[in-house]
Order: structure tokens, then sequence, then C-alpha cells
């Protein structure tokens, strides 16, 4: 079902075959898609690939936070942190993911986590801080990018420790635990890279 052999699931339980949840909320699920993956550009055109990506997010009402290349297990992955309204309509969730591209085929491990009680709180704070005038800024990866949800100065992975239990804060903090601990299968890092 995955090629992914190997994950650190501390503190989660599992809800579905492939769906674990911990006690803040984030729920975790890993995916393996058997067809060309759709990404917009090549690993190795990593400015192309990161204006594609923020296009794509804009388009569907949502905005990508960071996108980078980063090894899974050895193979070259991309590391998304995306933001999307809720679809209660009150406040935001935060996605975190790699997807790790074949030629043929990827898999996806992905962390979402949305936001409870009290929305904007981290936002609003920033912005106390840095003054309206500095705070939104233009996409790092489409400085002329239109729609979808706004950059701004609070996504920023240096105010994580003003927010520790921010769904943001928590996703970015999980990913990066559970990167060490991802192994794949052989058969699958064998095939050939996504060009």
């Amino acid at each position: 079902m995955t090629p992914i052999t190997n994950l650190d699931l501390t503190g989660f339980q599992q809800l579905d075959q492939l769906v674990w949840r911990d006690e803040q909320g984030t729920i975790l699920s890993l995916h393996f898609f058997d067809l060309r993956p759709d990404l917009p550009a090549p690993l190795h055109e990593l400015p192309a690939l990161q204006a594609g990506l923020a296009r794509n997010a804009a388009a569907q009402g949502a905005g990508v936070i960071e996108a980078v290349i980063e090894p899974v297990d050895g193979v070259p992955a991309v590391r998304q942190l995306i933001k999307v309204p809720h679809p209660q309509g009150h406040g935001l969730v935060f996605l975190g993911s790699y997807t790790v591209p074949r030629a043929t085929c990827s898999t996806v491990l992905k962390l979402q986590a949305p936001e409870y009680g009290t929305t904007g709180m981290r936002e609003a704070l920033i912005m106390s801080q840095v003054g309206p005038q500095h705070y939104f800024l233009p996409s790092p990866y489409a400085p002329d990018l239109q729609g979808g949800l706004p950059h701004h100065r609070a996504d920023g992975e240096q105010y994580d420790a003003q927010f520790p239990d921010h769904p943001l804060t928590l996703v970015r903090a999980k990913l990066r635990r559970m990167l060490p601990s991802v192994r794949l299968d052989d058969r699958f890092k064998a095939l050939p890279p996504f060009e």
C-alpha cells in the first residue's frame, strides 16, 4: 500500500490502515500514487518548481509557506508547508508533507493540523510586533502572485518558539522529528527518478 516501510509513530494512534492521529489533533497519513507525479517542474529546477507550487496553491485558495528540496531516506523529495482555509469556515488548516516523486509514481507523507478555539492570535501578535506596514510580504517563490492566502511574517519559523502549541509549529516540528526515521522500500528507491 505504501513504499514507506518505517516511520516513528510515537504519540500517534492508528485510525485507519494508513492514517494516525495524536493527542494534539494532528493527522498523519501516508499515500501512494501509481501515476506520474503532477509536480509543475523537476526537482532540479527549484525556482520553477517553487513558483509552480505557489501558483497551484493560490489557484485553490491556499498559500505555500515553504517548498524546499530535502531527501527522504536518501531520495530527493519536496517538503512543503501549506495553509488552507478551514473547511468549516473558521481559521486555517496547516499541511506539511514530503512528496517523494519517481518517474511513474510517488509517495507522500502528510501531516495536517487545524486551528482550534480562538484563531489568529499568532498573526495578530506578530503584526503588532512588526507593524502592519512590514507584516505582509510577497510570495518568496512568485513575487507577482495574486490570489490565495497571503504570505506574511507570522508564518516564519523564527516565531515558532513563541507559539509552541500553534498548529504550524506542531506540523513543522513533527515533520522534522519524523524525517530521520523514514525508510523507503528498496524497489521504490531503485525506480527511475522524476524528470
